[in-house]
């Protein structure tokens, strides 16, 4: 039986992504991704692999990527999202060939602006799609806003890479259990979005208000580096590869994640796939799935610097044995999706 060919037509490639695709059976499906360059701010260096990669600089225009596309004749294409117009153009012919889905993580918010692209866009990409892919509710809903109807839509898209995490927590969980470590940790872009100033100057309230023995540690870079604020109890790291992660999860304790919009946020799957307990702001999407106030984490009103304080301020009072708890607690939240199961919805489309 000859195998099933994949093309992914994507944006940005994250590690994430790559931890699910392998999942995917190699004897079984010819896997093939077409990616933009990477971002500067995410330089993430990529494990050797049996899939095919092209630049998405490699094809000149529309026309050049439909001939690629029509000579590999894929049985499934996945294209992430609706800015290249390309990719879209690819969909549109080849629907009646294959399997076409698009992935989509844009929450409804009930803008004047999504109202208005739902009433002109309306069954703009059902045309192009046979499936839409989704990872959370509110993803969902805008999905059916453009036409798409239920059992056109799929969930789950977005899978944090739980195995590696998952390894994190079991090799350094005996650590915690002796001496839970008072280490707030921050991991995401040094950009307004994530709050980041706003999450140094509320630790830094912090320890102008009060005498304890915390400290903030902060993995990323981005645009606003330059900018970070400088504190004798606020570590900065700088962008750390997945696998470099051991040092700083083993003595770290709570996991924050402060942003301002965050579509979904895959760090917060992860983290909690850690056993970390965490602090999210209402507007990070995967919250819905991953954090359950007062159980495994606070969620948070606001991103505003008091929030953030008084957030971290709770944590703070609880003991070595309720933050234990709400470790246990976000693994097992960690479970409702996994790169497993995500390879799994793939194939059950084709």
């Amino acid at each position: 039986m000859p195998k099933k060919i994949i093309l992914f037509l994507y944006t940005e490639f994250s590690f994430y992504l790559e931890a699910c695709i392998k999942e995917l059976p190699t004897e079984l499906l010819d896997f093939h991704l077409v990616k933009y360059p990477l971002n500067n701010e995410a330089p993430f260096v990529f494990s050797d692999s049996t899939y095919s990669v092209y630049d998405r600089n490699e094809f000149a225009d529309k026309d050049e990527l439909l001939e690629y596309t029509e000579k590999l004749n894929p049985d499934l294409i996945l294209v992430s999202g609706w800015i290249d117009k390309d990719y879209l153009y690819v969909a549109l012919k080849l629907k009646s060939n294959c399997v076409t889905v698009m992935a989509m993580d844009t929450p409804w918010s009930g803008s004047l602006r999504q109202k208005v692209l739902s009433v002109l866009s309306l069954n703009y990409f059902p045309k192009r799609f046979n499936y839409v892919w989704t990872p959370g509710l509110k993803q969902k809903q805008f999905a059916k806003k453009l036409g798409f109807s239920d059992s056109h839509i799929l969930d789950g898209f977005y899978s944090g890479n739980v195995n590696l995490f998952k390894k994190y927590y079991e090799d350094s969980i005996h650590l915690k259990r002796k001496v839970y470590p008072k280490v707030f940790l921050f991991l995401g872009r040094y950009i307004n979005n994530k709050s980041i100033h706003e999450l140094c100057a509320a630790f830094q309230k912090t320890c102008f208000d009060h005498e304890h023995d915390w400290e903030l540690w902060c993995v990323g870079a981005g645009e606003e580096w330059k900018n970070r604020i400088i504190h004798p109890k606020i570590k900065h790291f700088g962008f750390l590869q997945p696998n470099e992660l051991y040092d700083v999860i083993s003595k770290t304790g709570v996991y924050i994640l402060p942003s301002k919009f965050e579509p979904w946020g895959v760090s917060l799957h992860e983290f909690v796939s850690a056993g970390f307990p965490v602090i999210a702001s209402k507007n990070v999407g995967s919250a819905e799935m991953f954090l359950k106030n007062h159980v495994n984490g606070l969620t948070m009103d606001s991103c505003s610097i008091i929030d953030i304080y008084q957030a971290m301020l709770e944590m703070m009072k609880m003991s070595s044995e309720e933050l234990l708890a709400m470790s246990e607690e976000s693994l097992n939240l960690s479970n409702k999706i996994t790169p497993k199961l995500w390879a799994e919805k793939l194939i059950s489309i084709l």
